[in-house]
């Protein structure tokens, strides 16, 4: 049966993992990944049951509310890749902040997880596609002319030494 076409199931299933790689490839899916990452470490360590950390007042309440808008920044990366600037920057800036706000930022890993995370997912562009049948674009070259000023090379430089004696 080395000649068998596989079924509808068959091609359906090895087409999954290419539908997925195709849509991660069109957002910035690492660094929504890592913001998503280091707002879930934060909200943890917020929520660690160590007698060492104090929540009082607004600051308990900040503890909260920047890993909740860190996770929300993630999904908005993923959902939204055409305003990845925004929330991008956003992330950075709340990962900085939560290092005052929640236990040091998670202990640093959740913080410098947002913020690797925010710079990738700043740093990403979208690739641009070039239709199938189209050739890639090519750089047109000009010619330039030699002016008088330009000195000759080779033998008219030569020849135009004799003209001058």
């Amino acid at each position: 049966m080395a000649g068998a076409v596989p079924g509808p199931a068959a091609t359906s299933r090895r087409s999954r993992p290419g539908r997925f790689r195709r849509w991660r490839r069109t957002r910035p899916f690492w660094g929504a990944f890592l913001v998503i990452l280091g707002g879930a470490e934060i909200l943890a360590s917020v929520r660690a049951p160590l007698p060492v950390i104090l929540h009082i007042g607004l600051q308990g309440m900040a503890g909260y509310l920047v890993p909740l808008l860190l996770l929300t920044c993630g999904v908005l990366l993923l959902a939204t890749p055409a305003q990845r600037a925004f929330y991008a920057i956003v992330s950075i800036i709340l990962a900085l902040a939560s290092w005052l706000t929640s236990n040091l930022g998670g202990f640093l890993i959740g913080m410098l997880l947002a913020l690797v995370g925010g710079c990738l997912a700043l740093a990403w562009t979208p690739r641009r596609r070039v239709p199938a049948g189209a050739a890639p674009p090519t750089v047109a070259t000009e010619t330039v002319a030699l002016s008088d000023t330009v000195a000759p090379s080779g033998a008219e430089a030569s020849s135009d030494a004799e003209r001058a004696r």
